[in-house]
């Protein structure tokens, strides 16, 4: 019996609610001159004195020593293995903007990039390019046919964007194309099994086509793919835990994953304040909600330590209106850490703080990384992270005579 078949078993509905709010990326590195993480730094009075009132500790999202993606990172956080439980970030791209994917599509998530003249990447990001030029830059691109493949192309968020494969005998097994560094040129897609030669064919021509497309579209003038992926069937988390689940999010990508496991999703502003209202206005019509906070991680990629701060600090200030609505179980915690001075994700552990009435307290009072090694959950796998909250939510009934 794996974990989710036991909590299927053990979990019990009732009245009790569950807040996970997921800060980004929030875990950091201290910096060189003050010998202080981002979380550190932070004025955090508020997650202080819930750290004080609750119980601390750090999660490993995938294990110890390795940098996870964000599909798995969240995917532990909701209980879910990571590692079986793979989710390809094309899927996710495509059903968070409500894409329609039949079950033959492949998906992939692109970004537009800068290359220089020599084709080698100057920016993965094209300078993070405004949702209106993409969306324009997406009409170019959409609506080819390579060999007999509809190729469909959607605009997502700044520099991002889904592109779907439609057509028959298509395999995701795929690398991405995309390096993850500047100063190289995109990666050749080549197959990962004989299956996925027709994919890599017409995925490698639409690259080129891209190219040709987006010449004299600086600062977006190619194209970079990640993710290949067909749509996976999972148990949801009322199945398995007996919830009425929400997510409140402003990404399309962390929306479809919460769909993908069975949330229902609520519409809400841009704004960290326009999420805690819309927690406000839905509370009563569910018992797990779902809160993410994306511009930890943005700041952190962009190398941006004052600003992942600030961002951290605007969390705090909305806490008081979280306890304010005396959820049962508060869990506030990151998908991964992403370091500013590394502008990326890293393999280093993530602070987690969980309140209830029925917490055994340490003698943590504030919410740090350095905090946090010293907390009573310890160093727990994140998948774990799940099932203590539905204890302290008293979900739970007993395993075993």
């Amino acid at each position: 019996m794996n974990t989710l078949e036991l909590m299927k078993q053990i979990s019990r509905p009732s009245s009790s609610k569950i807040v996970l709010l997921v800060l980004d990326g929030l875990g950091g590195l201290p910096s060189l001159e003050t010998g202080k993480t981002e979380l550190e730094t932070a004025k955090t009075p508020n997650l202080d004195k819930l750290a004080a009132k609750g119980v601390c500790g750090l999660s490993d999202p995938v294990g110890p020593g390795i940098t996870p993606g964000s599909a798995p990172g969240h995917a532990a956080l909701f209980g879910y293995d990571p590692v079986s439980s793979d989710i390809g970030r094309g899927v996710l791209e495509a059903v968070g903007i409500d894409f329609k994917l039949q079950s033959k599509d492949v998906a992939a998530r692109g970004n537009f990039c800068s290359v220089d003249e020599d084709g080698l990447i100057t920016d993965r990001r094209a300078g993070r390019i405004a949702t209106e030029k993409s969306t324009e830059l997406c009409q170019l691109l959409d609506k080819q046919v390579i060999e007999d493949i509809e190729i469909i192309v959607r605009p997502v968020r700044e520099h991002r964007f889904a592109v779907v494969f439609r057509g028959n005998s298509l395999s995701p097994e795929l690398p991405d194309s995309d390096p993850q560094q500047v100063g190289v040129a995109p990666l050749v897609i080549t197959p990962l099994s004989p299956k996925a030669q027709k994919m890599a064919r017409v995925a490698n021509q639409f690259v080129d086509q891209a190219k040709s497309i987006l010449a004299e579209q600086k600062p977006a003038n190619m194209i970079l793919l990640r993710g290949f992926s067909q749509r996976p069937q999972f148990p949801t988390m009322s199945d398995i835990y007996k919830l009425k689940p929400a997510a409140i999010a402003t990404y399309p990508m962390y929306r479809g994953l919460a769909r993908l496991v069975g949330m229902d999703i609520l519409e809400t502003g841009t704004s960290i304040e326009d999420e805690f209202t819309t927690l406000t206005k839905s509370y009563a019509d569910y018992d797990f909600f779902f809160i993410h906070v994306k511009a930890t991680d943005s700041s952190g990629e962009d190398g941006d330590f004052d600003r992942k701060v600030r961002i951290i600090e605007q969390v705090d200030n909305t806490i008081p209106q979280l306890i304010g609505l005396q959820p049962d179980v508060i869990v506030v915690t990151g998908d991964h850490s992403t370091p500013a001075m590394l502008k990326g994700h890293s393999w280093h552990p993530v602070p987690v703080l969980l309140y209830s009435e029925w917490c055994r307290t340490d003698k943590v009072t504030e919410f740090s990384e350095s905090a946090s090694i010293l907390g009573g959950l310890g160093r727990i796998p994140a998948v774990q992270i799940m099932p203590l909250a539905m204890a302290n939510a008293l979900k739970l009934t007993k395993f075993g005579a």
